[in-house]
This record gives C-alpha cells, sequence and structure tokens, in this order.
C-alpha cells in the first residue's frame, strides 16, 4: 500500500473520512474564523498570518481583480462565453492568457526587487542598486522594465499610489519593513528622469511591492495575480451571458483584417 498512499505526498492536507485537515488545521475550526486572504496565506505559506499582513494580502487582491474588456483575458472569456463555454470554460480560456506578457509583469518585478534588495543588502546605495539593475534587466532580458509604464494610465496608474500609502501605514505599524516600497519608488524616479517624462508604477509594480514586502516568491506573485483576476474574469463571462451574443469575434462584423498576402490574379 506504501506504493499507493505515497505515489503523492503533500504537507497540505490530510484527510479521512469525516476529517479534513488544511496545513494541520481541521477545517471546521477555521470556517469562520479566518477570512478567505488569510486562508490563501496558510495554503501557499504553510503558516497563518497576522491580521495585519492578511489585510495587506487583500488590498493588492482587490486592486487587481478587473481592467475592462480590452484586457486580452477579459476579452477572451467574453469572446468564449459567446461560443458556448460555460463559466468554468470562460475563466479557464482567461486564466491560460495570463503568461509572461499579459500577467506575468508582477512575478518578473518581484524578481527585479529583489537584485536590488540583495545589492543594498551588500552595501550598495539604493539608487546605484536601482539603475544598475535597471541597466541588467533591459541588456539581459527585455528593454520594458516589469512593473512600471501604461498605456492607458498617464501619468499616473491610480492603483499604485494608494497601495503604496498602504504599505506605508503597515511599516509604520511594523506589519512589513517598507523596503520594497522605498525600491520601487527608486526605480519609478530613475526612469522618469531617464525618459524626461512621468513613467507611472503600474498595478503589477505597486502589487509586487506588496507580495515582496509579504515575503510571497516571484512565482506565487503570478499565482496571485491569477486568482484576483479571475474575480473579473468571472463577472465578465457572467455579464456577457447574461446580454446574449453568438460568436462575437475581437471586432465588429463590419470591420476587416489588413491582409498582407498575395493580390488576386
Amino acid at each position: 500500500m506504501s506504493d499507493v498512499s505515497d505515489w503523492w505526498s503533500t504537507a497540505i492536507i490530510d484527510m479521512e473520512p469525516g476529517r479534513i485537515a488544511l496545513r494541520g488545521h481541521p477545517v471546521e475550526d477555521l470556517i469562520g474564523s479566518v477570512s478567505f486572504p488569510q486562508m490563501i496565506w496558510l495554503m501557499t505559506r504553510g503558516t497563518l498570518p497576522s491580521a495585519e499582513e492578511a489585510r495587506l494580502l487583500e488590498y493588492a487582491l482587490v486592486a487587481a481583480v478587473d481592467h475592462g474588456p480590452q484586457a486580452p483575458s477579459i476579452a477572451a472569456a467574453r469572446m468564449a462565453v459567446t461560443c458556448g463555454l460555460g463559466l468554468n470554460g470562460a475563466m479557464a480560456s482567461a486564466v491560460n492568457m495570463l503568461d509572461d506578457v499579459h500577467g506575468g509583469a508582477g512575478e518578473q518585478a518581484v524578481e527585479l526587487y529583489g537584485w536590488i534588495k540583495d545589492a543594498v543588502d551588500a552595501g550598495t546605495a539604493l539608487n546605484d542598486a536601482a539603475a544598475s539593475a535597471i541597466d541588467r534587466w533591459q541588456t539581459e532580458r527585455s528593454t520594458f522594465i516589469p512593473g512600471f509604464g501604461h498605456r492607458f494610465h498617464k501619468p499616473v496608474d491610480p492603483r499604485a499610489p494608494r497601495l503604496l500609502g498602504l504599505v506605508d501605514e503597515a511599516a509604520a505599524k511594523g506589519t512589513v519593513t517598507g523596503e520594497f516600497a522605498a525600491i520601487g519608488r527608486a526605480i519609478q524616479d530613475i526612469l522618469n528622469t531617464r525618459k524626461g517624462k512621468p513613467v507611472p508604477m503600474n498595478i503589477d509594480g505597486a502589487t509586487a511591492v506588496i507580495y515582496a514586502e509579504l515575503g510571497f516568491a516571484g512565482p506565487l506573485a503570478r499565482g496571485l495575480f491569477c486568482l484576483s483576476r479571475s474575480v473579473g474574469i468571472l463577472s465578465h463571462a457572467w455579464e456577457q451571458m447574461e446580454q446574449g451574443g453568438r460568436n462575437k469575434g475581437p471586432t465588429p462584423p463590419a470591420y476587416r483584417w489588413t491582409y498582407t498576402g498575395p493580390k488576386d490574379d
């Protein structure tokens, strides 16, 4: 039997008939006593956060729930519904689009912030560390700095200052250190100076500050974004079901694409 029972091993759940324990906590003790953000923390990290830590996590989750039907993932969910998919299929179609370009910037920003923190911990001045990390990222990865710049919200993404302000409040209480908020602001200042115009910290950069402050690994930052954005995806898919419509593509039928192939003979 050990060959079967050891096929999967997990520290997350222990279960037998009449008993369910999650990370060592009987589920009936968790129900009614912990919030959903606390439950996310428990399941992914193995411990229960403080109420203050859970609130900060919740702020990030709330801020990223939706960004409208022009977001590819939201559009995909709505189109999927008009093609006959149910809510689960529409949500799966949308979440599968949250990858490196559309959805991965938070994970990448946590990594970038980590480079800067390591340099600062080694004795480099914050601004020098941030400038060096930006240069390294643009050389090794991409000219786009993850978490900064927005094609729609200029000169400010309204979500970022609010989230950073809440991080400042949490740092003042000792819930977090505030060092990643300082790192994010240093990147912002350097990019603004280099570009000669505002390069707004966006939702990915701001939530990455919170996830890094709370000690979440970069890949979990992407997973948490997927959880958050799933709320918007669900809402848009359900609204589309209520509105109806069949086989809606990305543009109205009267509009045509640009053809670049050979002409008819």
